[in-house]
Order: structure tokens, then sequence, then C-alpha cells
């Protein structure tokens, strides 16, 4: 699969000047991080998921979370984990015989509830286990993550060679992490921990609503994760420790739970962008997407990446899009990323960019290079004077 495959060779021509590579749940582990991106969650017991999932029914999904936790009520749980087999062994019996291409699924996760559930998940799949790409962990913390990474390792040294590894997604989203006096005792723990199991950790993923929770919190639509203070300063210190360029991890970004709502605020999309892509046409696709509160959430992607953050858990197939088209590259971010690398070599330290608009220093930008070359692999990069909004209005 790739990233955008909906759009005809034409559009991807126009739009694209590095159009997005394949990848699969075989692919390198580097770019398989970062390809996540929109992950969206559905709980198990939603009826054919087997069917949707196949047939492309959500255009553009790349990932998706198969959630045994908060989606799913404890009296429907035993319900709940026959179905994810039942479903996921469907897959498995289409791909063997050819009916369907098993290279064009979405990535698959599922969320589990414990360490024991997950081991009987995985002995119930048997071979199935290979359409899965990962498990995510919720309310991650060292006794708990200690179980959940036995388990991973376990399965990962003795399932067949030719079968894709299998890798972890935990969720930090507890008490002990958002309160200030453990905050910091735990989250070294936790890295710690991670650090020892480190091949087989996909991405670190933040849960603010169960954070929010703690504080009988909830952010507004209005508002993004970064105006609630208590929130912010937390992933401040995860991204601190968890994001550090050599020694981190691909961090993805709180849910955006809104999809319809009534304004306070003004809305947050500028009518530019969208006027200088297709018009009249633009303005009118702009306002779509500021009636389903899109807007909001177009808002706290620009900043998750601003703070280092690559990968959104959505809830809804209307955020598919928008969160996909925010981590396409720009032409400019790739022509700057090129160049710095291209000038690393010793003999410069600072380069003027080819837009004529800023200067890159080689050592302090390196890092932003290199994750910027990675991003244009899995998203793409933009034709010159194209934006984000480009891959809306079509």
């Amino acid at each position: 699969m790739r990233y955008f495959d909906y759009l005809s060779e034409e559009e991807t021509e126009k739009l694209f000047y590095q159009a997005p590579a394949p990848f699969c749940n075989g692919s390198d582990k580097d770019l398989l991080a970062h390809a996540v991106g929109a992950a969206l969650y559905m709980p198990a017991t939603k009826p054919g998921i087997a069917e949707d999932l196949s047939s492309g029914k959500h255009v553009g999904l790349t990932s998706v979370v198969i959630d045994l936790e908060d989606a799913v009520g404890d009296l429907r749980l035993e319900e709940a984990e026959a179905a994810l087999v039942a479903q996921i062994r469907k897959l498995e019996d289409w791909s063997t015989s050819g009916s369907i291409d098993s290279e064009k699924l979405p990535l698959i996760f599922v969320r589990v509830r414990t360490a024991e559930q997950a081991e009987r998940l995985l002995e119930q799949l048997g071979t199935a286990v290979v359409r899965l790409t990962g498990l995510v962990f919720p309310k991650f913390d060292v006794q708990a993550g200690e179980r959940y990474l036995a388990l991973l390792t376990r399965y990962n040294e003795t399932k067949p060679a030719d079968a894709p590894i299998l890798y972890g997604m935990p969720i930090l989203e507890s008490a002990e992490i958002i309160y200030a006096e453990t905050r910091q005792e735990m989250l070294l723990g936790i890295k710690r921990l991670l650090d020892r199991h480190r091949s087989y950790i996909l991405n670190v993923r933040i849960g603010a609503t169960d954070f929010s929770s703690l504080f009988g919190l909830r952010r507004k639509p209005d508002m993004t994760i970064y105006d609630i203070g208590v929130i912010r300063d937390c992933v401040a210190d995860i991204v601190n420790l968890f994001g550090r360029a050599g020694s981190g991890y691909v961090i993805s970004g709180p849910v955006w739970e809104y999809f319809k709502s009534d304004r306070v605020l003004k809305p947050q999309l500028r009518e530019t962008p969208f006027q200088e892509t297709a018009g009249q046409e633009g303005l009118r696709v702009r306002m779509q997407y500021i009636n389903k509160y899109v807007d909001g959430l177009i808002r706290e992607v620009e900043l998750d990446k601003e703070n280092g953050i690559v990968g959104k858990t959505i809830i809804h197939p209307t955020h598919i899009c928008p969160v996909q088209a925010m981590y396409t590259v720009t032409h400019e971010e790739h022509m700057d990323a090129l160049h710095i690398l291209e000038s690393s070599g010793g003999e410069i330290g600072v380069v003027k960019s080819g837009y004529d608009n800023k200067m890159n220093e080689i050592k302090p930008h390196l890092n932003w290079a290199r994750r910027i070359m990675i991003r244009s692999e899995i998203y793409g990069v933009l034709n010159e004077n194209q934006n984000f909004t480009a891959l809306l209005v079509r």
C-alpha cells in the first residue's frame, strides 16, 4: 500500500514532486514507525471489519487499531475477543487463497487490555497473526510493560523466519505519568524498559484523554491539547525524553474526538490557501471542514508536528484525509533538507536556502533534515506552489 493511492496517475503527477513510496507490515522499522500516520480506532465488536478493510471502504485508510479496551463494554469482552479472532482469520484465509492482495490491507493493530489477554489472542489467531502489524498497550507503566514486552519478545523469537515482526505501541496515559511528583521516575523507568526492547517498539503514543480525566478536564473543539497547560507540560516532558534525535522513538499524538460541534471561537483555517488552490471550490471545501469541526484537528496536527510528533489517533473516517495531508512534505522543506544533507561533508557550515528566504545551518539542522527525508518517502513531496489543501480539494 502507499499513501494517497486513491489518486489517479494524472492527479499524482499534478500534485507531487515525489510520490509516496509503497510499504507494508514487513517494511523497514524506521519507515514503518513513521507510516502509522492517522490510525483509525474501531471497536472489536464492529460487524464486517474484514470486509471493510479488504474492500477499501474508507478511502485513504492505511492503519487501523481494533480496540478491545475502552471501546468495548466489560460485559461484551468475551464476544469482542471472539469477533476479533474471526475477523483476522477471515483476512488471513482470503489472503492465502489469493482472493485479496494482503499488501493492500492497512496496517492492523490490536489494542489489548492485559498481557494475559494478548497471549490468549495470539494463541487463538495462530498463523493469522501475520496479518497484524502490532499490539497497542494501554495505560503503560513499568510493571505492566514488563509483561507485555516479555510476551512480545517471546513471540518474535519463536515466530517463523518469514513472518513479519510483531511490534508494540505503548500508550503513556497513567496517573503516575501526568502527576508531577511521580512523572520523572515513571518516564525514566519506562524509557529504560523500552530501550531494552527497542527493536520491537514501533511508536510511543500519548493518551491525553485519560490524562485529562484525572483533572476533570476535556478540551473544547475550539482548542488544541496544547491549550491545556497540565497536558502540554506532560507532553513536553515525554517529547524531551522519548523524542531525542539518535536515541528517541517516533511519538504519536493524542486522539481528536470531535467530528461535529457548535462553534464558539473563530475558524482556524485561513481562506487564502484554499482559494489559491481551487478558487470558489476551495472556499466551499474549507467551509465543509469547518462545519465538521476538522479545522481544530488540522491546527492540532500542525502543533504536533512542530513539537516533533508524527502520527494521530483518530475516531472518524472524515479525519483520515486531513491528517494525512498535513504529513506531506512541501517542496521547500524537501529542498532545504536535501541541501543540508548534501552539504554535510564538513566543508560548509551554513548555506542559503534555495528559496532565498532563510539560512540553513548544516549541523543544527541535520537531524531535522533526516526526519524530513523519512517523511518525504512515506507521505511524498508536494510540487512547488502546492500545499496540503490540494489533497482536500479534488
